[in-house]
């Protein structure tokens, strides 16, 4: 557990939040200063091959220590942060036997971790809870299932006597801003099943996930001096206020819908009187209902630019990933395999939907069945972020169990 902590700590202080204007790949300088981290820690393990290659994906083999044939598994985790709150000068905080309390984050002690929102927090009373210190994210997502990574092919390689045939190593970048797997060769990856750690708490196998689609919405309007505006300004802010106010408030909105509901969701405005974008977040489980999304935005557009018509407002509709759970069905062995292994590791397993999506999402639609598995997340994304570290050492022991599960196919 020392070690595994001590990784988790030294992973997450590295900022690597993704950067979704920096068109590059990867889209920040602190995801490739980790990967050489990593890359330096698995080759001293003794995984020979690793390698960072020229997109900043760190590539590595466990050997297998079986003689006969065994089918080649993946574990992958992604480096990069949420841009949605801060990753730089992450200090994590390490509550030992926790004491079943609402937690006070010492740098802004407006955040407090309170029990009463946090029913996980509540059942982990003696664990080893880590936090931040209020002012940025953790980036427990997903340095803590780097960090399980990590430590499962350290424990492998220490100990050749327990028999599994060859895993990979995938880290990717950028899976937060959609680009996650946009340079991985599943050829060069060469397995028949991948696992995503990247899942929140423990004993979860997300079998289905969101189907998603990013619009992005540019609002052209007529710039002009306000003095003499009048008759011939087009205020591009206000119509971009008129057109978010004409999108579900009651329904179709992340406020408001849960379980298997989808929605449209409103992330990120940016301009000026003259042009605003707006970026929208497009979400389903069932795909087809993102074309019905798609078409109230393009109402609503149409709607507003026969009321303004010196206003022009272009709505581009992008896919970002598909819901996981076709793909899985091709290779039903893929959660069944994790059930088992969860078993072993004294768990009982849940299937579950997850309202999102993980870089397994794109890899099970490419055509590799790619389950994701709990490692420990908790309020991602945010300065109230948490992760338990006994879950990320179950989750250690899932992967080792779920290594000689496939180790004993014939």
């Amino acid at each position: 557990m020392d070690s595994l902590l001590e990784r988790f700590c030294r992973y997450v202080r590295v900022d690597t939040q993704a950067n979704e204007a920096a068109g590059t790949y990867p889209s920040s300088p602190g995801q490739l200063l980790l990967g050489r981290l990593l890359l330096g820690e698995l080759l001293a393990m003794g995984l020979s091959d690793a390698e960072q290659d020229q997109h900043g994906i760190i590539w590595a083999t466990v050997p297998a220590t079986v003689s006969r044939s065994a089918p080649v598994i993946a574990f992958n985790a992604h480096l990069d942060t949420s841009p949605e709150t801060s990753g730089h000068d992450v200090q994590p905080i390490v509550h030992r036997n926790y004491d079943g309390q609402d937690i006070v984050l010492p740098k802004d002690q407006t955040k407090v971790l309170r029990v009463a929102d946090n029913p996980d927090l509540g059942r982990l009373q003696g664990k080893t809870i880590i936090t931040t210190d209020g002012t940025t994210l953790l980036g427990g997502d997903d340095k803590g299932g780097v960090a399980v990574i990590m430590e499962t092919a350290a424990y492998l390689m220490a100990h050749p006597e327990i028999p599994h045939g060859p895993v990979r190593v995938c880290f990717t970048c950028d899976e937060e801003i959609g680009h996650g797997v946009d340079h991985v060769d599943l050829k060069k990856l060469g397995a028949q099943v991948c696992y995503t750690l990247d899942g929140g708490g423990t004993g979860e196998i997300d079998v289905e996930t969101f189907s998603a689609d990013l619009a992005l919405v540019t609002v052209a309007g007529v710039n002009i001096h306000p003095s003499i505006g009048k008759g011939r300004m087009v205020n591009a802010v206000r119509l971009a206020g008129m057109f978010l106010d004409r999108l579900p408030k009651q329904m179709l909105a992340p406020e408001v819908t849960d379980e298997r509901d989808g929605f449209l969701h409103p992330y990120r405005i940016e301009g000026g009187v003259a042009e605003v974008t707006l970026r929208i977040l497009l979400r389903d489980f069932d795909t087809p209902k993102l074309a019905e999304q798609a078409q109230l935005l393009h109402a609503a557009a149409k709607l507003l630019m026969a009321e303004y018509p010196k206003a022009k407002i272009d709505v581009r509709v992008t896919p970002q990933y598909r819901n996981m759970a076709d793909g899985l069905h091709q290779e039903p062995r893929a959660v069944e395999f994790a059930e088992t292994a969860m078993r072993r590791a004294g768990l009982e397993p849940k299937r579950s939907i997850v309202r999102g999506g993980t870089d397994g999402s794109r890899l099970t639609e490419m055509g590799l069945p790619t389950p994701n598995l709990s490692t420990g997340e908790h309020n991602i994304h945010s300065p109230l972020e948490w992760t338990c570290l006994e879950e990320m050492e179950t989750a250690v022991k899932v992967l080792v169990e779920l290594a000689c599960a496939w180790g004993e196919v014939v």
